[in-house]
């Protein structure tokens, strides 16, 4: 680990959040430009992402496969929209084996094309819906400029594909995965996200309708955290995914998908993180607890070592995972600086008076210097106490992140309005009435989008803050990464 010190959010948010990514040993650079290499480190967060998420796809009735990363062009060229949309960012093979390929392969952008070919083989009749599949894999996107985790050329994801019998089961399933990942994302990685729908401009490509959780990172840009989209029949009528009804007729099914990727690593990052590191909720930290033993005598080495490995065995059958930093060859102060950079929610600290005492001393992350320490906290109760302080963190870091977000989003009743706060770092809300044209427009003149037209609305109507027109909702700009 570098012993620069962090450039501070304030003075240089960019690299403050590269140098953190880096030093934390969460990721790094790949030879090939715009990719990255997630490390151990970064990719333990990632398991921890992926279990709380598949656990509750599975609890859904959803099932994993594994589709194939190579796809005829010809199928993202059925869907008209869809390949529109992807087609700038398309990464295309057209030599195998040394030899030119008759059809060129696209490198996955995303699964709908080959999703939707191989349910058109497998549904044939309505006994064979709803079919409800998840896939975790990477996926290819051809991106010019590129940020570790939240926008690389190759990226780690889980995307969701189901077809069913009606548009109402479809919309249902669209909104109750939206609901998954809200869930997610306030109660494990405490990223109070809002929930909405894409406009007509930001929806996916192809999609009917799209749904998406927005989220407020600590400079106060948005970022997309995850989406859910209901696509209507229009893969379905691409790809001839089609059923016998139960009155013997041919229907089209109708299908959607959804997924949440590595992007979310970042807004974890960027969401909790200050200027000492990460800062790592409970519920997702790799490692939620390290044990530090400090001596400065040979003969005082054994005792807290010996204390340190008792705690860290009672911590670990417990359920916690925690880890002992026993290396000899680096001062306390060296390691405190380590792991309060890789964003472990607990410190515990235990010297020869500690051990005198048979008590330690608990230091969170999140309340940095003395004001975040307890002393004296007894051997006996440490794992106890722990784990109610790793639920204090957990609460605490949702809080903090709320109040933020709140403090930071601001009624408009005017384009001037919104144009003073989107130019001041925050968000806007107001009432909308616009079209695809004028949201281009306000793009251009401010460099805001519309995030999302969220779920929670306001009574009645109002007036659209833009043409003047009577709105019927509020929608929520900023600018965004």
């Amino acid at each position: 680990m570098s012993n620069e010190k962090l450039p501070s959010r304030s003075e240089n948010y960019s690299e403050w959040y590269t140098q953190v990514v880096l030093r934390a040993e969460m990721a790094d650079y790949a030879p090939v430009r715009g990719c990255m290499v997630v490390r151990p480190y970064g990719w333990a967060l990632w398991e921890n992402i992926q279990q709380a998420l598949d656990s509750r796809f599975k609890a859904t009735g959803h099932t994993n496969a594994a589709f194939p990363l190579l796809i005829p062009m010809s199928f993202l060229e059925k869907e008209k929209q869809h390949v529109e949309g992807f087609s700038p960012e398309l990464a295309v093979v057209t030599v195998g084996g040394g030899s030119e390929l008759e059809e060129p392969l696209v490198v996955r952008p995303t699964s709908e094309t080959i999703i939707g070919y191989m349910y058109a083989k497998w549904i044939k009749s309505y006994r064979d819906l709803p079919v409800l599949i998840n896939q975790w894999g990477n996926v290819v996107r051809w991106e010019m400029r590129t940020r570790l985790f939240l926008r690389t050329l190759e990226f780690y994801w889980q995307e969701g594909h189901t077809a069913h019998a009606t548009a109402e089961e479809a919309e249902e399933e669209t909104r109750r995965m939206l609901e998954v990942y809200y869930d997610f994302a306030v109660n494990e990685a405490a990223v109070p996200v809002i929930r909405g729908r894409k406009s007509e401009k930001e929806k996916f490509a192809g999609a009917v309708r799209s749904y998406t959780i927005e989220a407020m990172m600590g400079d106060k840009k948005a970022l997309q955290s995850g989406t859910s989209h209901n696509l209507g029949q229009n893969f379905a009528k691409a790809f001839d995914i089609q059923y016998l009804d139960e009155n013997n007729e041919l229907q089209y099914a109708w299908t959607t998908s959804w997924g949440l990727s590595t992007r979310f690593v970042g807004a974890i990052i960027m969401t909790h993180g200050d200027d000492q590191g990460l800062i790592l909720p409970p519920r997702l930290a790799p490692i939620q607890v390290v044990v530090v033993p400090i001596w400065k005598k040979e003969a005082e080495r054994e005792q807290v070592l010996s204390a340190g490995r008792e705690l860290l065995a009672r911590l670990q059958e417990s359920g916690i995972r925690a880890q002992l930093d026993d290396a000899d060859n680096k001062t306390p102060g060296w390691k405190f600086n380590y792991w309060e950079m890789k964003g472990v929610p607990l410190r515990v600290e235990i010297g020869p008076r500690d051990v005198a005492k048979n008590a330690v001393v608990l230091a969170r992350r999140d309340v940095p210097g003395r004001e975040g320490k307890i002393f004296g906290v007894p051997m006996a109760e440490a794992p106890e106490r722990i784990a109610r302080m790793l639920d204090e963190i957990q609460a605490a870091l949702l809080q903090r992140a709320t109040e933020f977000r709140d403090a930071n989003i601001h009624d408009v009743r005017s384009y001037d309005e919104l144009k003073e706060v989107i130019a001041a770092g925050g968000w806007a809300r107001g009432w909308w009435a616009g079209t695809t044209e004028e949201e281009v427009r306000i793009k251009e003149e401010t460099g805001a989008t519309i995030r999302c037209i969220p779920f929670d609305q306001p009574e009645g109507s109002g007036t659209c803050f833009y043409t003047g027109r009577p709105a019927q909702e509020v929608a929520l700009f900023a600018k965004a990464y």
